[in-house]
Formats: C-alpha cells, sequence, structure tokens
C-alpha cells in the first residue's frame, strides 16, 4: 500500500466542471426591412456559443432563439448589428403608454 499511496500524490485530478446554463428560448422583435437584414441578425445570432436553432420572421419583426444561452447576451448580440431598438418580444406598444 505504501507505493500506491507514494503514486497517488503525483496523480490528482481536478474537477473543473462548470454548471451548463438551462435550454432557454428566447423571443426578439427587431424590425428588419430587408433580407439583408434577416441575414445580419441571423447570422449574428446564430454565432453564438451554445444556440441550437434560430427563427427569424420578417413579417411579425420577431426573432426565436432556442439554446443554451443568456437571453441579455442574444439581445446585445441582435442590437449589435445596428438594430438599437431591438427588444425583448414581450414588449409594450409605445402609443399604449
Amino acid at each position: 500500500m505504501g507505493a500506491l499511496d507514494y503514486l497517488s500524490n503525483f496523480c490528482t485530478v481536478t474537477s473543473t466542471r462548470t454548471k451548463q446554463k438551462a435550454m432557454q428560448t428566447t423571443e426578439i422583435k427587431v424590425r428588419m426591412d430587408c433580407d439583408g437584414c434577416e441575414r445580419r441578425v441571423r447570422n449574428a445570432v446564430s454565432s453564438i456559443k451554445g444556440v441550437k436553432s434560430v427563427e427569424v420572421n420578417r413579417k411579425e419583426s420577431r426573432v426565436v432563439v432556442r439554446g443554451y444561452v443568456d437571453p441579455k447576451k442574444v439581445l446585445k448580440r441582435v442590437r449589435s448589428t445596428g438594430k438599437v431598438r431591438a427588444q425583448f418580444w414581450p414588449y409594450v406598444e409605445q402609443h399604449l403608454v
């Protein structure tokens, strides 16, 4: 047993396990007028690590992102494409307030 105890001092395992984010569905309202706008938003969101699917509906001005991502990070990435007025989907209409 002495040899095993001696060798075990050299073989240490450190666990760097990180907590995985939960699967999220993020819906964002973002105005897209053309194919270029739609493509820019889709490509920007698709490149985020953890994104599993992206659905873009230009008629409804809606982007649905599913994956292991932070919703705030998705919104920030959409805004980085120049769509600074993007907001989470359950939004309040400006003229109703």
